[in-house]
């Protein structure tokens, strides 16, 4: 695997998730492989778990790492080829993406969505400038429209919590005060879709993910509905993806607190766990009690990042010897 920024990168999930619960037993297992290589992970945007748990990974696998926070202590960079750089961007990002390639073996890039342009958030405009002029192996830590470590780690922490043989997962949108990008649940349906789940994305009109990776997917507008039966939730809020009206993209049409994951909601699960990527708006997205139950599975999700971010260097070493 050279590059990673969906599911299809992964290949067999049976055999990626066999390999991630693999290292989760011995995680220094191949700490040979990335002696004397160097990552490389560029912020955009802040992080938590994907700064702590990606460069845990790289430490797991003998690695050095190098950390640049593009919006503290970088230059200013300029991505639009033709502009007059007149403003207070110094840099332009076709020079400095490969510089930063020379000075490492593999790159992580973290880049949100800027909700200015559906097309260029689409088209994974910075992701892709990476992949194209840094003559390195480029990985995703969160793009403009998908968030793959942070999908495999969902999907271990399913494949090890779960209590039946093909479990029913609910996507389920809820509400916040901000616009959020579609990366979050746009990956987590990637993935579902290509794992062995009865997978069902439920939220209201007018926040449809794109049909490239809502695919087969069951799409249900009452919570309610959706909820019966479901052994694990999954809540995340996002704006509007403008699929239906590209004018809306970004937006917030709804704050609708109904929609908030409380007991009452899980009381209509098949005795459902509960899961969120991290950060959360407690209360707003989730109730205090259901993310505080034993039914909640938010940290041994995040502790899952490790693993995933583990597996994808782990293969993008072996490719590049």
């Amino acid at each position: 695997m050279r590059h990673f920024t969906n599911v299809k990168d992964m290949g067999d999930l049976h055999v990626a998730l066999q390999e991630a619960l693999e290292i989760k037993k011995d995680r220094y297992k191949y700490v040979e492989l990335g002696k004397h290589k160097t990552l490389l992970m560029v912020f955009f945007n802040s992080s938590l778990r994907t700064r702590l748990s990606t460069q845990k990974a790289a430490m797991n696998l003998g690695m050095n790492v190098i950390v640049l926070d593009v919006n503290q202590g970088a230059w200013k960079l300029e991505t639009e080829r033709g502009v007059i750089m007149d403003g207070d961007k110094s840099e332009h990002l076709l020079e400095a993406v490969p510089v930063m390639g020379s000075y490492c073996d593999i790159i992580g890039v973290r880049s949100f969505a800027h909700f200015e342009n559906r097309e260029d958030d689409y088209t994974e405009k910075i992701l892709n400038q990476f992949i194209q002029y840094s003559g390195r192996p480029v990985f995703s830590m969160e793009a403009a429209t998908g968030h793959p470590l942070q999908a495999f780690a969902d999907l271990i922490t399913i494949e090890e919590h779960k209590e039946t043989k093909r479990p029913k997962v609910v996507l389920t949108w809820a509400p916040h005060p901000k616009a959020l990008p579609q990366a979050v649940p746009n990956s987590f349906a990637d993935w579902m879709n290509e794992a062995d789940v009865d997978f069902v994305i439920t939220h209201p009109e007018g926040y449809e993910l794109d049909p490239k990776f809502v695919r087969g997917a069951k799409v249900e507008y009452d919570q309610k509905k959706a909820f019966e039966g479901a052994d694990f939730i999954y809540a995340k809020n996002w704006a509007c993806p403008g699929v239906t009206r590209p004018e809306d993209y970004g937006k917030i049409l709804s704050k609708d607190m109904s929609w908030t994951v409380d007991a009452e909601h899980m009381s209509w699960t098949n005795n459902a766990q509960f899961m969120h990527c991290l950060p959360v708006r407690r209360n707003m997205i989730v109730s205090d009690d259901v993310i505080e139950s034993p039914r909640s599975l938010v940290i041994p999700e995040a502790a899952n990042r490790e693993i995933s971010a583990t597996v994808v260097l782990k293969r993008i070493l072996e490719e590049i010897g």
